[in-house]
This record gives structure tokens, sequence and C-alpha cells, in this order.
């Protein structure tokens, strides 16, 4: 990943998360968000099942803020944007979710909140979840890569 055309993170084999902080998350939802995505099994263990977490496989992770992901395109052809916090409050969550993952990883790379970041990823076996707000039952599930066949 790439700020201004200076490299600032890469990671090899892990997760690529892309983090949208809307105005109702919270410092829990931070601590939630981390402890989730050092514990999805996502990665193949050595029957080819989706059973392993990034810790496991000795992987990394690198966390990008994506204030987009907050987009609300339910009218119109323009997509608001008032769901997500406002750049103090979304870059402080941004750095509670980081702080948090780096207490249970040891690789964690991560870009800049605000910043014109460019992110260039290399999809193997790509799984795109979409975690679950705090209460809510978690019910995204994996999109594994085309012929692989299993979750």
């Amino acid at each position: 990943m790439s700020v201004e055309g200076e490299t600032v993170a890469e990671i090899g084999q892990g997760l690529l998360v892309l983090i949208g902080i809307e105005r109702d998350d919270t410092p829990a939802d931070a601590e939630r968000m981390a402890e989730r995505l050092t514990n999805y099994r996502v990665f193949a263990d050595s029957d080819g099942r989706m059973n392993l977490n990034v810790q496991q496989i000795d992987g990394a992770i690198l966390l990008v803020p994506q204030f987009t992901l907050a987009a609300d395109t339910s009218q119109g052809n323009r997509p608001g944007f008032s769901r997500a916090a406002d750049p103090a409050t979304g870059a402080a969550l941004f750095d509670a979710v980081v702080a948090a993952t780096r207490q249970r990883v040891e690789k964690l790379g991560c870009g800049r909140f605000g910043a014109d970041m460019a992110v260039a990823p290399c999809e193997r076996r790509a799984c795109h979840l979409q975690p679950a707000r705090a209460g809510e039952p978690l019910t995204a599930q994996p999109l594994c890569e085309a012929g692989s066949g299993k979750r």
C-alpha cells in the first residue's frame, strides 16, 4: 500500500481489511473487530478447508481505513455518507482497531486515515466478509475462489 507514491505497508499471506467507521461505532466495536479479525477461520488447513485463522498460519493483517464503506446507496444515484463517523471520531476509532489488533498479531500494517492511498491486492482464494455489528448475529458468508468448492 502506498501513500503519495511512498510504500507505507505491505504484507505477504494474510488479511487485507477495509474498515469503515460509522457514527454509532464505539471503542467496544473496535475491540470486537480486532477480536473477530484475528479469529476468523478463513485459511485452508491440510485438507483444503477453511479452518485456520491468521495467527495459525503466521500471517499478517493490513488495515485500511475506508469511509466509503459507510455509504448509503438506498436512494438516488449519489451515495450519501451521513452514516460515516466524523473525521476525528473515525480516526480515533481506526487507531483503536489498530491498537487492539496489534495486541493480537505480530505482523500488522496499516494505512493512514484520511490519506489518498493506493492498495494493490493480490487475491488468492479470496474471502470477502462483512462483519456484523456488536449484538447482531454474524451472518456474513465467505465467498471462496471460483473452483475451490470448499468453505
